[in-house]
């Protein structure tokens, strides 16, 4: 997974025109790019935002640097998973389990899926609530070997790890533009303002 640290922070202007390159003759087959590098391609055109970090004190550290950023600081962030909140308690966060009050919401995921950008999850995150009643602001914790290929594998993963009993609402978010570029793939959906926590864990 080094190669998050070559493309940390931009999109690699050579990897698109690899993949758009016109030298290569019509029939050859398509450059397949690592799982790792088509999930931040397909989650940033989405309109994700993603902080990669090599350890625990980065993940602290920008996480500090998103509630600067958006002024939260003192604002109530949503944390529903009291295993997440056990683990972000020296961050200084204002936590409550109250929609109503909140400004953010600080939540892990089930996967990563690398061939549309979305982000898996489950009742184990969201307990039963649908997505346009969360905020919309969105702070995600999560690591690189959640990276799944498809929907298909992240819900097979899902099966796997959870044999006595399977969560429910299982739902993903794909759209994190916030304003009016909607389009009709879109419709119905619910676009957040999605901060990714990338940790290296392999």
């Amino acid at each position: 997974m080094s190669l998050f640290r070559k493309i940390f922070g931009s999109k690699s202007k050579k990897t698109e025109e690899e993949l758009k390159s016109d030298d290569r003759g019509k029939y050859m087959p398509e450059i397949k790019l690592p799982i790792d590098e088509r999930f931040t391609i397909n989650f940033k055109a989405n309109g994700g935002k993603f902080l990669y970090c090599e350890n625990l004190n980065e993940i602290f550290t920008n996480l500090g640097h998103i509630i600067e950023e958006n002024e939260w600081r003192e604002k109530p962030v949503l944390i529903l998973d009291t295993n997440l909140e056990d683990q972000f308690k020296g961050s200084n966060l204002n936590p409550t389990k109250k929609l109503s009050e909140s400004t953010f919401f600080l939540t892990t995921c089930e996967n990563l899926i690398a061939n549309d950008g979305s982000l898996l999850i489950s009742s184990k995150q969201i307990f039963e609530k649908k997505l346009p009643e969360l905020p919309f602001n969105f702070i995600v914790f999560a690591t690189t070997s959640q990276i799944v290929e498809n929907i298909g594998e992240g819900l097979r993963g899902i099966k796997s790890k959870n044999k006595q009993k399977i969560p429910t609402n299982i739902t993903t978010i794909k759209h994190f533009k916030s304003g009016d570029e909607k389009d009709f793939l879109s419709y119905g959906s619910s676009a957040k303002n999605l901060y990714l926590l990338l940790l290296e864990d392999l």
